[in-house]
């Protein structure tokens, strides 16, 4: 099977993908061959990869015969430089989670090579894999689950109830580090993860959400240090409470911390339509989806519908930048305001920081980055495959900064709708570009949430 399969639909994906899923995995732990793992770097890759690698060391691959490989900085799994690291393993078996994807030759070539994709990212098509590969996709099976929690249901029927203990708990971080630890997991359809809930009573919720906030810290800092979750994850064994008090995660999470407070101050600057935000900042640390999540939950505003980071640091003469939905356009959405439960419940800096909303609420970041970008000829062609990328409702890119410019440029001369107050707001919003003095002050700012951490 090269493409996702949707006969027989049954969430988190179809039953016959999940089938053939398991099939690739049991033959590769038959097969005891030199198995190579390509998790991505944030919580909820890195615990889909530790699900499936626990579950093929109980299936008797032994440990040795893994290999795991995390992308440089910058780069992505589909990259020819990667390509050519991830050959030098000369693996039989590949398995990538949570990479995201597109149509292309296969990621490890070889004919003897068998590669798995696991994976919740949207992609234009069903086809949009890369040849040959065997694929396991969440992304059009809504509600959306998580790559860990795809990964969970995977192997659990592979990895024996004696073992779950030890993969209960990773699927449990790795969701709240995409969904935060406000997601309920509650046995309601679809998601029928009882098990789970036992566990986030048995682990508490604080802990899990502890665990994510420091498995994520390692690769924001400026050195990248991916490994180091890597090793934490793979010192655990069932619960999060290890991984609690692992010394480097704290020092990078202080790391981290300390370059978000940085730029707790910059301030930020709003399309012509009113529809995006746009803090800019320069930090050699992957602090830009903090930066944007976080501001989503605060900025306020009757247009408003995304708020981007742009960090113009991370890479030489490339801007990488992040997009969240904005929690006001949410509530607009959802026709629930400040006075509701959800919009009055304090939330903590860890939940902020994995929070995504599987759902989206009915704005969707990729299509509206893509209908700016079609307005200047020839601009998304320049882009390249790295605009745009990730979840309808959080999305982002790495593009050169002369791109990036040009964009910012098409959403500043964006023109609101011309009726009543829509239109009023579009002028204020236009005077605001002219004059950084005519921003109001805001009462809610990140130092808030730095201090707390």
């Amino acid at each position: 099977m090269s493409r996702t399969d949707k006969s027989h639909m049954k969430w988190p994906s179809s039953e016959k993908a999940l089938q053939t899923a398991r099939s690739f995995l049991q033959q590769c732990a038959n097969c005891r061959s030199r198995t190579l793992l390509v998790p991505d770097k944030d919580a909820d890759g890195l615990c889909a990869s530790m699900i499936i690698y626990r579950t093929l060391t109980r299936l008797g691959l032994p440990s040795d015969q893994i290999s795991v490989h995390f992308v440089a900085k910058g780069s992505n799994v589909h990259s020819a430089s990667e390509q050519e690291r991830m050959e030098a393993y000369n693996p039989r078996f590949v398995i990538v989670a949570d990479q995201g994807s597109r149509r292309g030759g296969p990621i490890v070539r070889g004919k003897d090579v068998d590669t798995l994709i696991v994976d919740h990212h949207w992609t234009d098509t069903e086809d949009d894999f890369p040849e040959g590969a065997i694929v396991l996709s969440a992304a059009r099976y809504p509600p959306i689950a998580t790559s860990s929690t795809l990964s969970y249901i995977l192997c659990k029927p592979l990895i024996g109830k004696g073992y779950q203990e030890e993969i209960d708990y990773l699927c449990a971080i790795g969701t709240y580090g995409d969904l935060g630890t406000s997601f309920d997991f509650k046995p309601s359809p679809p998601w029928p993860l009882e098990d789970i809930e036992v566990c986030v009573r048995r682990c508490t919720k604080k802990a899990l959400g502890e665990a994510v906030a420091l498995l994520n810290a390692p690769r924001r800092t400026a050195t990248y240090d991916v490994h180091s979750a890597w090793d934490a994850l793979l010192q655990a064994g069932t619960s999060p409470r290890s991984i609690l008090s692992f010394t480097r995660l704290h020092a990078a999470r202080r790391e981290v911390n300390s370059e978000v407070a940085k730029v707790a101050r910059n301030r930020p600057w709003f399309s012509g339509d009113g529809r995006v935000a746009l803090i800019r900042v320069t930090n050699g640390a992957q602090i830009h989806p903090i930066i944007a999540t976080r501001w989503a939950g605060s900025l306020k505003s009757k247009k408003l519908e995304v708020v981007m980071c742009a960090n113009d640091g991370y890479l030489p003469g490339m801007t990488n930048f992040s997009c969240r939905v904005a929690k006001c356009a949410k509530e607009r959405i959802n026709g629930s305001g400040e006075g509701s439960v959800a919009a009055g419940k304090k939330r903590s800096a860890e939940e902020l920081e994995g929070d995504t909303d599987a759902e989206g609420k009915g704005v969707d970041i990729i299509a509206i980055l893509n209908r700016y970008a079609s307005q200047e000829s020839g601009l998304r062609e320049s882009m390249g495959y790295n605009f745009a990328r990730g979840h309808k409702e959080a999305s982002g890119g790495i593009v050169r900064t002369e791109d990036f410019e040009r964009l910012w440029k098409i959403m500043q001369d964006s023109k609101p709708e011309q009726n009543g107050d829509q239109a009023g707001q579009g002028r204020n919003a236009a005077k605001r570009r002219k004059k950084s003095s005519d921003f109001p002050a805001q009462k809610n700012t990140l130092e808030g949430w730095v201090t707390k951490n």
